[in-house]
């Protein structure tokens, strides 16, 4: 019998108590997502810059079958490329469990948020802002909401609201960050502040014996990105997970970002750019965040995701966790999973720790 705690959010039950990190923008879709769930994690879709690309498209009135008017909610145009995502990762993880995670600083969250639950996403993650109204909206579709929180406030009124689990992401962990402390120095605060809902650690999560600590300190579940970058599944360009793999230890930097959140990133020549001038021009084709100053913007976020991904790594931004490096080689998703759950089951040997029931 297993060590590991069963992870049971809402009615959603994982072989394994781990979560894909949702990684923007299209590095985590359907290939990564699906991949984890059928290795018995939860697998995650970033919707990041998934909106709708035709701003003139009809609305739609209903979501999940329910007319919205009747709810007292608005109509919203139907991403159709989101859709498609989740519908490829439910057709390749017939029996997993896939989820969308949703940045609230993005400026079609609305409408990212209900194609994701029309189109049959299982759960939805939060973060990158708080918005109270999506809690309700969760409810009436009967879809778990889990909300990412880095401080207790954050956790219990996350739980007050309706949330079926809290992610507490820290310093350590890739892209935009809403704390400066480390993950083991919240993690205890935010098990002891929430009453019945799971907690997740994340951020800095590299192997069995990191699971084993947040595990021990109250985490029902890890939630882990960085790693999934270096699999053969991940959607990213290969030349995207190369510079990943090639990243030492002190290449992993802080920086501004117009979403108005630090960000954790690999060093490369686009930060250096921006570190020596200030300011990289740029034009705003995507009106992608409500946060942004578009003429003030220090560069274009979008753009400089968009390149990463796509293998332009010198001139793309490369979000990153704290231990970039030490990821030193490609593996299959069912394989660094596996490797991930005997590392920790052998740590909790060790240790003399089961929480398996």
């Amino acid at each position: 019998m297993s060590r590991l705690p069963e992870l049971v959010i809402a009615d959603l039950k994982p072989k394994y108590p781990i979560i894909q990190g949702g990684m923007g923008a299209k590095v985590s879709l359907h290939k990564l997502a699906a991949a984890v769930a059928n290795a018995g994690g939860m697998g995650v879709i970033s919707a990041v810059l998934l909106q709708e690309k035709d701003r003139k498209k009809e609305p739609k009135k209903t979501c999940k079958g329910k007319d919205l008017e009747s709810l007292g909610m608005k109509p919203y145009l139907y991403a159709t490329e989101l859709a498609e995502e989740i519908k490829k990762a439910k057709e390749l993880a017939p029996d997993g469990i896939i989820g969308v995670n949703i940045m609230y600083a993005l400026t079609h969250f609305y409408e990212l948020l209900l194609t994701a639950i029309d189109a049959g996403a299982d759960f939805i993650i939060q973060g990158a802002g708080f918005g109270k109204d999506v809690f309700k909206i969760c409810k009436t579709f009967d879809i778990p909401l889990i909300e990412i929180v880095s401080t207790p406030k954050g956790a219990a009124l996350s739980e007050r609201l309706g949330a079926s689990a809290v992610i507490v992401e820290s310093v350590e962990a890739g892209g935009h960050l809403g704390t400066d402390k480390s993950l083991w120095e919240v993690l205890p605060d935010i098990v002891k502040a929430v009453k019945k809902i799971p907690v997740i650690a994340a951020g800095g999560i590299f192997d069995g014996k990191d699971m084993a600590k947040a595990f021990e300190m109250g985490a029902k579940g890890v939630q882990i990105a960085t790693r999934f970058i270096a699999t053969y599944e991940c959607d990213a360009d290969q030349r995207f997970k190369d510079y990943i793999i090639q990243a030492k230890p002190e290449d992993s930097i802080f920086i501004k970002s117009p979403v108005g959140m630090p960000a954790h990133a690999v060093r490369n020549p686009f930060t250096d750019r921006l570190e020596k001038e200030g300011r990289i021009p740029h034009s705003c084709d995507y009106n992608c965040l409500k946060t942004c100053a578009k003429a003030d913007s220090i560069y274009c976020i979008a753009d400089a995701l968009l390149a990463s991904a796509a293998g332009d790594v010198e001139n793309g931004l490369v979000f990153s966790g704290s231990n970039v490096g030490r990821v030193n080689r490609m593996y299959h998703v069912k394989e660094l999973i596996e490797e991930l759950v005997k590392e920790c089951e052998e740590e909790l040997e060790k240790r003399n720790l089961n929480f398996g029931g």
